[in-house]
């Protein structure tokens, strides 16, 4: 008896065990992701597990901001469904002021769920799923998990899940306000975020002094009249009429004497 044989006999008795299907999933988009240009624009999330003292599973639910890298919200529980995103989600957004533009996550069944589905809808939030087994399409939120895991959970030891979000939420507001990150011109996320902020608004700002007045400046000529007249005239003043014809008239006689010296030393080097 071989592998081949009980093959052959089991397809002649019609005993073939087919595997199971893999679930089709809902059809997502392929347009191209959309790229942050602001703060509360484009966000990510994921999941991260750790284990209690007792051995304990848990799970993470890490938001962070793409264009600032923030943390926006750090969910800890036990287990994770659509309806918990959601309502961290919420909690985020309460915090943040708004919604943001786009999400974007993996093709998780918490994620993908019917739950976290409407909130989007009537949030008008846009979903951006990673295509499978692509971790890098989302790699703002594998590279805040991994400063996550080596800067709070390998080194820290959780009594209980209380323990674990109170020990959390430090870490965030350290992370936010206080650690300097290489993308930022090692600047804080919460820091560069306000400085992005007072940028953009004094980037268009106009000043407005002296702005209407019709009175043209100090040696220039009004704009409609330079417009209408672009020519070069000579102000009205008598004295200054003369004084500025009698330069004129003496540039044009130097020039003139300089002409006739040089046709005299050109007719003298060629001789007679």
């Amino acid at each position: 008896m071989n592998t081949k044989r009980i093959y052959r006999l089991c397809r002649e008795e019609g005993l073939i065990v087919r595997t199971q299907q893999r679930k089709k999933m809902a059809r997502r988009e392929r347009s191209p992701r959309p790229v942050a240009t602001r703060a509360n624009e484009c966000w990510s999330m994921d999941f991260v597990s750790d284990k209690l003292a007792h051995g304990r599973s848990f799970r993470i639910l890490t938001v962070a901001d793409q264009f600032t890298r923030e943390c926006v919200w750090l969910e800890t529980n036990r287990s994770m469904t659509g309806t918990k995103v959601v309502t961290a989600l919420r909690k985020a957004c309460m915090e943040r002021g708004s919604a943001p533009v786009s999400i974007t996550c993996d093709n998780g069944s918490e994620f993908s769920s019917k739950a976290l589905e409407s909130w989007a809808l009537d949030h008008e939030v846009r979903l951006c799923f990673i295509r499978p087994g692509r971790p890098v399409e989302n790699g703002f939120i594998e590279s805040f998990n991994g400063r996550l895991r080596d800067e709070c959970l390998n080194v820290s030891w959780f009594h209980s899940l209380t323990d674990a979000s109170r020990k959390l939420a430090h870490w965030r507001t350290h992370y936010n306000e206080q650690r300097p990150h290489s993308a930022l011109d090692d600047r804080a996320p919460s820091v560069f975020a306000r400085l992005h902020q007072q940028q953009s608004e004094t980037r268009f700002a106009l000043k407005t002094v002296n702005k209407a007045s019709v009175n043209p400046g100090h040696g220039f000529a009004s704009p409609a009249k330079a417009a209408l007249d672009p020519g070069r005239h000579l102000p009205e003043d008598d004295l200054y009429e003369g004084e500025a014809l009698k330069r004129i008239a003496q540039t044009r006689d130097s020039i003139l004497s300089i002409w006739s010296n040089c046709k005299t030393h050109e007719t003298g080097l060629r001789g007679p």
